[in-house]
Formats: structure tokens, C-alpha cells, sequence
């Protein structure tokens, strides 16, 4: 560590590794309402934000775990399908408050080419909202379908589906 007077201690969030301010004010300047998704070990959240300055206002929100209580989803919340019914969750309750447009905030997580973080995306464009993205880092089909993990998912996934876009 630097000692000396000139030195300047790091934002906490940003030592920890939390938090990248030059990708958040890039975001903020945009003046959009951002797409946040997070993932845990357990589950994937995903939520509208919109910036003030007294702190963020969360307009909609969806966890996977909802998937769980509501919907009767008998499979593992940290999936691909999972990720990608709950960004449609998020979705249609945004499309219920107004929002139309959004920018995708996956905070600190690497954009690796199908995965969870883009599932969840691929969900909240299905659900109607308009986010700019490359086609090529969507997840396939067969993979949202969760053909690689159960065939049982593929079974059951356009059925939750149609509970939660209401018969769309």
C-alpha cells in the first residue's frame, strides 16, 4: 500500500471490487432507465432502475424465487431458464408502469456469450421492452428451453410463461 501525502484512498465499494464508477456515470449520462441484473448462487434478480440523486429508485423488480412460490416452478432458481423467466417477469411488470426502453447494467460481471446474465435479457425483450444488444450474445433457444439440464423444463417452461405474460 502507498503511504505519502498525495496518496488518496479508493472508494470502499470500488476496492472491494464492487462497484465500477467509470461504467455506472456512462450509464447514468445515458439518462435511461437501466435493466440491472445481478446473479447469486441462488438466484437471479433483475430490476428497472432509474437514477436520483437522493438514491436509486427501483420502478420494477423480479427474483427467481418468486418462480418458485408463485408460478410452481419446481426446478433450481439459478438456471438459464430461470434467468430468462424472470427477466420476463420483470418485463411485464415494467410494461405495466410505463417503461418502454431500458440500457443493460450487469454491474461487474464478464459478458460471456449466452449466459445467465443475457437469458434474463433475452426475457425482458420478450416481455416488450426495448434495450440495445447484440443478437449474438442471446442464449440459443435450446438452452433457454433448458434442454441441456431437464427435458421436463422444456416441457413446463411455456407453460409458466403463459401464467406470467397472461395469455400473450
Amino acid at each position: 500500500m502507498s503511504h505519502g501525502p498525495r496518496y488518496r484512498v479508493k472508494f470502499r465499494r470500488r476496492r472491494e471490487g464492487k462497484t465500477d464508477y467509470r461504467k455506472r456515470l456512462a450509464l447514468l449520462k445515458s439518462r435511461k432507465t437501466r435493466i440491472v441484473v445481478r446473479k447469486s448462487l441462488r438466484n437471479i434478480r433483475v430490476q428497472f432502475i432509474d437514477y436520483d440523486e437522493r438514491g436509486d429508485i427501483v420502478r420494477a423488480s423480479a427474483i427467481a424465487s418468486e418462480l418458485v412460490k408463485k408460478y410452481n416452478w419446481k426446478y433450481s432458481t439459478s438456471t438459464t431458464p430461470a434467468a430468462y423467466l424472470t427477466g420476463l417477469l420483470a418485463g411485464v411488470r415494467a410494461k405495466e408502469k410505463g417503461i418502454t426502453k431500458g440500457v443493460l447494467d450487469i454491474g461487474r460481471h464478464v459478458p460471456a456469450r449466452g449466459s445467465k446474465v443475457f437469458a434474463a435479457l433475452k426475457g425482458v425483450l420478450d416481455a416488450g421492452i426495448d434495450c440495445p444488444h447484440s443478437e449474438e450474445m442471446l442464449p440459443s433457444e435450446d438452452r433457454i428451453l433448458g434442454t441441456h439440464l431437464n427435458e421436463n423444463i422444456s416441457k413446463d417452461l411455456p407453460e409458466i410463461k403463459t401464467k406470467i405474460t397472461g395469455g400473450e
